[in-house]
């Protein structure tokens, strides 16, 4: 709002062009944020993560290897539901704190799916499957069955984590960019 005093001294209250620039960026930064469809991506990283907590349960009832010990599937799980969930968040109120806040637990996310991957790839390398000793019925023994459930499980929630990590950072991108693009800009009440 802006006052100006004529020289008879009338006050005159005119809108102020910043105050009005400023209003139009936020409209331009929920647009643009709702262009990149928050709501799907949080949904997919929701999902990711009930996937792999989901998938990792068989992983109690095999041999006790580090993924299990260290509860990766779990808190890589976590992690993503939470990601999406503040995603999910943002789609309903935008604001450029909130667009920050997101982009940093999506960074989080994607930090930890890559932590996980680097956890999956190691334990599969150090607890490969067995080979197959067949017995007098011509079967592979127990052994065998475990280990190979044990790294197919992890070669599954490997994959997924990888997705995850490509998702993540991609929405951690367009977020920064957007960031970037509305930067300079206050909130105006």
């Amino acid at each position: 709002m802006a006052l100006t005093v004529s020289s008879d001294l009338s006050v005159s209250v005119t809108t102020d062009q910043n105050v009005n620039k400023l209003t139009d960026k936020q409209e331009l930064l929920r647009k643009s944020i709702q262009k990149g469809e928050p709501r799907s991506l949080g949904i997919c990283q929701v999902m990711l993560g009930f996937l792999v907590i989901s998938y990792s349960v068989p992983l109690l009832s095999a041999r006790l290897t580090e993924v299990v010990m260290f509860g990766v599937p779990w808190w890589s799980g976590i992690s993503f539901v939470i990601a999406g969930a503040v995603a999910l968040v943002m789609e309903k109120h935008n604001s450029i704190s909130l667009v920050f806040t997101c982009m940093a637990v999506t960074v989080l996310a994607a930090v930890i799916s890559v932590i996980a991957v680097i956890f999956y790839i190691i334990d599969i390398m150090r607890h490969p499957q067995t080979v197959c000793k067949t017995n007098s019925v011509h079967t592979c023994d127990s052994e065998y069955y475990a280990t190979r459930l044990s790294v197919d499980v992890k070669s599954i929630l490997l994959s997924l984590s990888m997705v995850q990590t490509a998702i993540s950072s991609a929405f951690a991108f367009v977020l920064y960019k957007e960031k970037q693009n509305f930067n300079n800009y206050q909130i105006v009440n």
